[in-house]
């Protein structure tokens, strides 16, 4: 086939979006996926403020008050908005008129400009988007045992979920250990979908390697039985992993986009919400650098996902993921006090702000600030020493040695 403007390698919902804004701007486009058309079956989310302004109504399922408990409770003073994910999908795609669909599987980039395919084949592209999520196939390396948000969760109808939340209120962490267990710390996440159901979810926040799967539903079965809730055996379950300190996409050929870029915010997870509003200023970059030749535009894109401050952003982040991995366990729910009881605009820079360096700065600064001696001691720390190997016992004593 006749080389493309731009191959977006991944069709989730940044793949699509960048791949849509592309093509609407004359870009011939081609989208590589193993399947393209697959259902989502993930929850997407993101504070209300953060919506696209071209994304319809109807995308949003549902709208909810945010609030947090740690050691106290702590209204966020945000409102909370769950998408609808099948119109979502459908929305994208719709957007996306004009892009070519390839079925298959990416395993390498070996030049500019060229996908090889599992079975052997070759697409090319002046510009290489590899928006292929957590597995970012054409990244060059990958970190040994990544740290990983992994979460167990169930549907419930809201008038069984309704010990948990009342209507309109959705609850982005509550720290308090109703699941009667010791050990490595776990949040309750529960927000509306729409349509009267609610998704109840055991959430280890980060933790190298992942907490299992199985420790999170054993949890969130006797936090519910805590709260006098038994969940139907019929409920649909919800399982999520992923990691949340991968370095950025260092494909020499490529550009990394979505969560291969990544765009994860290793403090809350979410990165729909930076896709959604980095894919048309992508595509622009790309559109008006292409004519100068394909290592202008890729650069161009570059620059617009990976600024100077956006670097400095996440090495920021990063070194607070490292501080969380490091902080004994009885210390996490006074830390997010702590977090949760700064000023609005602080919170809401280190939650969403990107390429926010000042502000990002002044956020940890205050945090620091209302912290006592303990808690300082750990943020400071993993500014100071190597990455940590892992959470297990044995790695850590040795770590320390």
């Amino acid at each position: 086939m006749d080389a493309m403007d731009v191959l977006v390698v991944g069709a989730g919902p940044a793949g699509l979006a960048v791949a849509g804004a592309c093509a609407r701007r004359g870009l011939a486009t081609a989208v590589l996926d193993p399947g393209p058309d697959r259902p989502w079956t993930a929850t997407y989310g993101m504070w209300s403020r953060e919506l696209p302004d071209d994304l319809p109504a109807a995308v949003v399922a549902a709208r909810a008050a945010g609030r947090a408990i740690a050691r106290t409770e702590h209204r966020l003073g945000w409102e909370y908005a769950v998408l609808d994910v099948p119109a979502l999908q459908s929305h994208l795609t719709a957007q996306a008129d004009g892009v070519r669909f390839h079925t298959g599987r990416a395993v390498g980039s070996p030049q500019r400009g060229v996908v090889t395919l599992a079975d052997g084949s070759e697409l090319r592209a002046d510009v290489v988007i590899d928006a292929g999520g957590r597995w970012r196939p054409l990244a060059d390396s990958r970190p040994e045992v990544p740290a990983e948000q992994t979460a167990f969760g169930l549907v419930l109808d809201a008038e069984t979920a309704a010990p948990l939340v009342s209507d309109g209120d959705a609850l982005f962490m509550d720290w308090r250990p109703d699941h009667g267990e010791t050990g490595w710390p776990t949040f309750l996440y529960v927000i509306p979908l729409g349509g009267g159901q609610v998704l109840v979810e055991e959430t280890s926040l980060a933790r190298r390697p992942g907490l299992p799967l199985s420790t999170l539903r054993r949890r969130l079965h006797a936090r519910l039985a805590h709260h006098g809730i038994r969940a139907p055996e019929t409920a649909r379950s919800e399982r999520v992993s992923f990691p949340v300190d991968q370095p950025r996409h260092d494909g020499a050929a490529t550009i990394g986009f979505g969560a291969a870029a990544p765009l994860i915010h290793p403090a809350s997870g979410f990165s729909v919400a930076g896709s959604l509003r980095l894919a048309p200023r992508v595509a622009d970059a790309i559109a008006a650098h292409l004519p100068a030749g394909p290592e202008e535009a890729l650069a161009a894109a570059r620059d617009v996902v990976w600024s100077r401050s956006a670097q400095a952003v996440h090495r920021i982040r990063r070194i607070g993921l490292e501080a969380l991995l490091r902080m004994p366990p009885d210390q996490i729910p006074g830390f997010f006090d702590v977090f949760f009881g700064l000023p609005e605009h602080h919170r809401w820079t280190y939650l969403t702000a990107r390429d926010d360096v000042r502000g990002t700065l002044a956020a940890m600064g205050r945090l620091f600030g209302e912290s006592d001696n303990r808690l300082r001691w750990h943020l400071v720390t993993p500014a100071l020493r190597r990455r940590l190997p892992s959470n297990d016992q044995g790695s850590q004593r040795a770590e320390t040695l």
